[in-house]
């Protein structure tokens, strides 16, 4: 059973453990099977292990993956952490993305390994706890918004679709000074497009809207979120929450939703009067959660880097897509 990273049971003992999501440049990522004698023998899992009295998640992670594959970690970023209940143990798995390293992979507990993509995994069982994980993995970096209010319909029109051929594979329509029909008519062009290049579209706060034109999902904003008592249907697609502080983050994560965005971490347009996170203070309020965290406020893809250091799945951004010389992956 899983539970929430921030809200653990203070009388049931927590084994902390590391998990590496080793990704290659393809994004294919490296699952282990579990050798006989270990509990949940022959099921797939992440590589990782126990974190050792007084050693540092990070050390953990280089420690075994070391004396499980024989690789030395180059470059890792913290991600998601999810704490899980099997019934012989409580375990909080600290999951990190490893994206660098050195070594030729050895399997020295004698477990196979297998490379996977995240919407074809062909290997099973896989550990229940990594079931939320797989889905995460399948969420882009980068996290378009639109801005057709801002610079023109067929302006908007005309950076979805550059976005779109330089890889960006999911948008949010964000138009909230749009009248209805236009609103309808510039989300149905978008979803055509978007469908066309295997991309995925969630509407800014309007699920009727999303149902009607069969989007991917609905994206709330943050008093959506505050005040629905539970999650939408899940038959409803993805549903990712805008959030500013860690009463937000706490919402969205007891809510179950697919993905959080936190900001503004840069100065932005969108929301003139509200002081800037900045990295650091983002970082603290993630430190520890359960969901996937888009980074936003006046981010390029150039920032995906950093965000992705600090902790953030991936960055959000609206005036940077589309851009001749941007990318989805930088």
């Amino acid at each position: 059973m899983e539970v929430s990273a921030q809200a653990v049971m203070h009388a049931t003992p927590v084994v902390e453990v590391v998990a590496a999501v080793i990704i290659q440049a393809d994004g294919q990522f490296l699952l282990a099977q579990r050798p006989e004698g270990k509990v949940y023998a022959g099921y797939w899992e992440f590589p990782g292990g126990k974190v050792e009295p007084g050693e540092s998640p990070m050390h953990a992670l280089e420690r075994e993956l070391w004396e499980e594959l024989a690789i030395q970690v180059r470059l890792a970023y913290p991600w998601i952490t999810k704490v899980f209940e099997y019934p012989h143990a409580t375990v909080r798995l600290n999951f990190f993305r490893v994206v660098a390293w050195e070594g030729m992979m050895i399997p020295r507990e004698n477990q196979s390994l297998c490379w996977q993509l995240p919407q074809q995994v062909t290997v099973a069982p896989v550990l229940p706890a990594n079931d939320p994980i797989l889905r995460a993995l399948s969420l882009p970096p980068v996290y378009a918004v639109t801005n057709a209010s801002g610079i023109g319909i067929q302006p908007a029109l005309d950076k979805i679709e550059r976005a779109l051929s330089q890889g960006v594979r999911l948008l949010q329509i964000r138009e909230k000074q749009m009248a209805k029909a236009e609103l309808k008519k510039f989300a149905g062009d978008v979803l055509s497009m978007a469908h066309r290049a295997q991309a995925k579209v969630l509407i800014n706060g309007d699920l009727v809207l999303a149902r009607e034109l069969g989007a991917d999902g609905v994206h709330l904003t943050a008093s959506q979120l505050m005040a629905l008592p539970s999650r939408l249907d899940p038959d409803d697609g993805l549903c990712g929450a805008s959030c500013h502080n860690s009463e937000e983050l706490v919402a969205a994560e007891r809510l179950g939703l697919d993905f959080a965005v936190l900001g503004p971490v840069q100065p932005t347009l969108t929301h003139p009067g509200m002081p800037p996170l900045g990295w650091r203070r983002f970082a603290a309020l993630i430190r520890g959660y359960s969901l996937p965290v888009y980074a936003l406020g006046g981010l390029c893809s150039a920032d995906l880097a950093i965000a992705q250091e600090f902790g953030a799945h991936g960055i959000a951004m609206m005036r940077g897509i589309g851009e001749p010389n941007e990318s989805a992956f930088p």
